[in-house]
């Protein structure tokens, strides 16, 4: 793969204001390509990185059609084509159902789930004349459940199963459908929330290392730009025949109960 890897080509990416988002975002562009974000949070800090890079920014509800259709509409406006759409926008929710309120539970699934739906909506047919690559950002929860976040893990789960519809359905019109399910990611707006509403940041993030086997070994959690070159590998045409494909970047966590300590 060379530096341009993606030389001239036309992505969107979804909740790019602030960790993997924008590490994407920032990957693709020093790739060559031409990047469209949007945030419905955006950050100032980011105005003069991006501008240097050429990253477009606008804000953007992933839950509002309208929003996604203007968002769309200016990626494409420049070529009349889309290459590329990461749908990383998400939140999550640790609570459990008996306390989950309907509101929380459609706050979730819109953001998690239909902001996705809508994107791919609005994406495929400006992909479908010459084929291209879209990346969902899921969580290991998606693969296995957790006890602490179910609505979380139901809306990553079905992620992934849409994903997978989607590439079946596309693959004739050779638009590659994937899904990049990271573990415990450092320095994430949605990291930070989680350990300090816990009240001891400290212990919550020991926790959350010993969690998952290689963040426990080597002492770290996962790096935000770790995660975004699995995103530019599946977008790029390295990855050309991958399509359905769950690349977990978790440090073993979804694999099942680690190895203990023997005394």
């Amino acid at each position: 793969m060379t530096d341009k890897m993606l030389d001239g080509k036309v992505a969107i990416v979804t909740g790019a204001s602030y960790g993997i988002g924008r590490a994407v975002a920032i990957a693709m562009a020093k790739a060559g390509a031409d990047v469209y974000c949007g945030d419905i949070e955006p950050n100032d800090e980011n105005d003069e990185l991006f501008a240097e890079l050429g990253i477009f920014q606008r804000p953007c509800d992933v839950t509002d059609e309208s929003d996604v259709v203007g968002l769309v509409e200016q990626a494409v406006s420049p070529s009349g084509n889309l290459d590329i759409l990461v749908n990383n926008a998400g939140v999550g929710l640790i609570k459990q159902i008996p306390d989950v309120s309907e509101c929380e539970w459609d706050h979730v699934m819109g953001i998690n789930l239909k902001g996705a739906f809508l994107c791919c909506k609005h994406a495929i047919p400006y992909m479908q004349p010459s084929g291209g690559s879209i990346i969902n950002l899921a969580s290991n929860a998606g693969i296995l459940p957790r006890a602490h976040d179910p609505v979380y893990s139901t809306s990553k789960g079905a992620l992934v199963a849409f994903t997978k519809s989607l590439a079946l359905c596309h693959s004739k019109d050779r638009i590659r459908v994937n899904t990049v399910c990271p573990g415990p990611v450092e320095n994430t707006r949605m990291m930070n929330r989680d350990l300090e509403s816990t009240g001891d940041y400290d212990t919550a993030y020991q926790a959350t290392l010993a969690a998952s086997p290689m963040a426990k070994a080597e002492g770290r959690m996962i790096d935000v730009d770790e995660v975004a070159a699995a995103v530019l590998y599946l977008a790029g045409d390295a990855a050309k025949f991958v399509t359905g494909t769950d690349i977990a970047i978790d440090g073993g966590k979804s694999l099942g109960v680690p190895p203990q300590k023997q005394v």
